[in-house]
């Protein structure tokens, strides 16, 4: 009985990714959104490369996976739960929205972690949260990129806030220092 229903669940899930597969192939691939997604994925990246300091690549990049991880895993609850959904994802097959887990917030996790190294990282962390949670999201909201179907911005301060605080965290520890001078031998 339970082998029944389960499959039942997962043939329902096929045929609504298909027909998500087919709204996405007519209505969003190469529309301006779905560029503006590419250009979102892609160009926060290279300004990135461009621009962090050499000798903290490995240490930054591991944090940038870390926050990637999380963004992703927390993302696709969110739209599981039917908490949000989006409307112009760059990969059909996602719940996820990958400029913002894969690009947006890990970028802007580096970037705040390397701006005044010295500050205090709780002070940060509030501003990272209030950036993303007060503006961030109700950009995408504006532009319809994104709905909140039972989600409120300040849901996610805290959640951002603790991303960062645990980034900071990581980004410290001293086996990176050690790493990188065993690297440079």
């Amino acid at each position: 009985m339970l082998e029944q229903k389960m499959k039942k669940i997962y043939e329902d899930m096929h045929y609504a990714y298909l027909d998500k597969f087919e709204l996405w192939q007519q209505e969003i691939v190469y529309g301006w959104q779905w560029w503006f997604g590419v250009l979102l994925t892609v160009l926060p990246w290279i300004i990135w490369a461009k621009f962090h300091p050499r000798q903290s690549t490995h240490r930054l990049l591991y944090i940038a996976f870390f926050v990637m991880v999380i963004a992703i895993w927390l993302d696709s609850l969110g739209v599981q739960l039917d908490l949000w959904h989006y409307n112009y994802e760059v990969l059909p097959f996602s719940p996820s929205y990958k400029p913002w887990d894969i690009t947006l917030i890990p970028v802007l996790t580096l970037f705040f972690i390397q701006t005044k190294p010295a500050a205090n990282p709780f002070l940060k962390g509030i501003i990272y949260a209030g950036f993303i949670a007060f503006i961030a999201e109700p950009a995408f909201i504006w532009s319809g990129f994104v709905v909140y179907t039972n989600w409120e911005y300040i849901y996610s301060f805290p959640i951002y806030l603790v991303m960062y605080l645990i980034s900071h965290f990581l980004s410290t520890r001293t086996h990176f220092n050690k790493l990188h001078e065993s690297s440079e031998k």
